[in-house]
């Protein structure tokens, strides 16, 4: 069954598409829609078509959606995150194995790398797995745009190699991703400009000793012919 708004939402979902606003913050309806801020809150929690980002922060859609609720796609919902909290991130792990064709499966939520929030968070319909790295390790990335026009940084095709066998206990990269690093080797994917990206994203993006180091080291590309 569609479930009706009332009167104080609908005026709310009115006001933001007028102002073609995407997001909406505690305040911001106080003086054009005439709400206390009792009145605000109230409304904002009871909307099931807008979807909550942080404290006072909201998603709302672009077009009124036929009923039940809205939720924002897995880049935006990100994205909007990360402007909140002034962070860096870029998609990392399971997505990116499959953006570039190491895995098929494909993930049920998104994963990323940032610099200010660890752990998995709900926006909408949307679950992001936050993973929190210093800074140092964040870089090396290609940028997409979705279909409807957000750019997104993923970790480079290089980054992605280093980060499935650095990063192996969270994402299940060994041995998988030995046999991806040979066969990207093999193929030259990983090359760019005459050399190979990967021992130096290696040596930018792991610890010593680790087991990413340790597969860069020991791979080497096929002998010519």
């Amino acid at each position: 069954m569609k479930k009706r708004i009332g009167k104080q939402e609908a005026q709310v979902l009115a006001y933001a598409h007028m102002r073609k606003l995407q997001v909406v913050r505690t305040g911001d309806l106080h003086g054009p829609l005439g709400l206390t801020a009792p009145q605000e809150r109230k409304v904002l929690s009871r909307l099931s078509r807008i979807a909550r980002v942080w404290r006072g922060v909201y998603l709302v859609p672009p077009r009124l959606p036929l009923g039940g609720k809205w939720s924002p796609g897995e880049v935006l919902a990100l994205d909007t995150l990360m402007a909140v909290l002034k962070s860096r991130c870029q998609v990392c792990g399971p997505n990116a194995f499959n953006r570039y064709g190491f895995d098929e499966q494909v993930p049920n939520c998104l994963y990323a790398y940032n610099n200010r929030l660890s752990g998995e968070r709900s926006i909408g319909g949307v679950t992001l797995m936050l993973i929190k790295v210093a800074e140092k390790r964040l870089g090396d990335t290609e940028t997409f745009r979705t279909p409807d026009g957000v750019a997104v940084a993923y970790g480079s095709r290089a980054r992605t190699l280093v980060d499935a066998v650095y990063d192996w206990s969270r994402f299940n990269g060994i041995p998988r991703g030995y046999e991806w690093i040979r066969r990207e080797l093999k193929a030259r994917r990983t090359w760019r400009r005459g050399c190979d990206r990967l021992p130096r994203t290696t040596a930018r993006h792991r610890s010593t000793g680790s087991a990413g180091a340790r597969a860069a080291r020991n791979a080497r590309p096929p002998a010519p012919g």
